[in-house]
């Protein structure tokens, strides 16, 4: 699974980077230490944590996305796999996506929980991108 740096964490939630380690600090998401002594938040808790911060006040008066062409980095949150059809969301800041998509598309993006992604918006259709 992947881990991510409290500056990476940081920037997939919409806050800075002392924002996430008050919180790292204070027990609101687990963190434990790499080789080089690096503090991580395993993928599948930052998923979770972010649900959590998205659903409250949403961050700080920062942008949690980027502008160019309605792109929103994030983090997945849950995928769900039918038959033929998938619903992924993502969780970008303080916004909540849900891509409905092939499940092919998702087994061929290799998408799970955890991992970072950015979801493009373009009217009402969203696309998402793995990162």
């Amino acid at each position: 699974m992947q881990s991510y740096t409290i500056g990476q964490a940081a920037r997939l939630l919409g806050v800075s980077p002392d924002t996430a380690r008050r919180w790292a600090d204070a027990g609101r998401v687990a963190t434990h230490r790499d080789e080089s002594g690096r503090r991580l938040i395993d993928g599948r808790a930052l998923a979770a944590f972010s649900i959590e911060v998205g659903q409250g006040a949403g961050g700080e008066d920062e942008d949690t996305y980027t502008s160019a062409r309605n792109a929103f980095p994030g983090i997945v949150t849950a995928v769900k796999l039918g038959d033929v059809a998938a619903q992924v969301e993502i969780q970008a800041g303080p916004h909540r996506l849900v891509s409905l998509l092939t499940r092919e598309a998702v087994e061929e993006l290799g998408l799970e929980v955890g991992m970072r992604a950015t979801a493009r918006v373009k009217s009402t259709n969203v696309h998402i991108d793995r990162a």
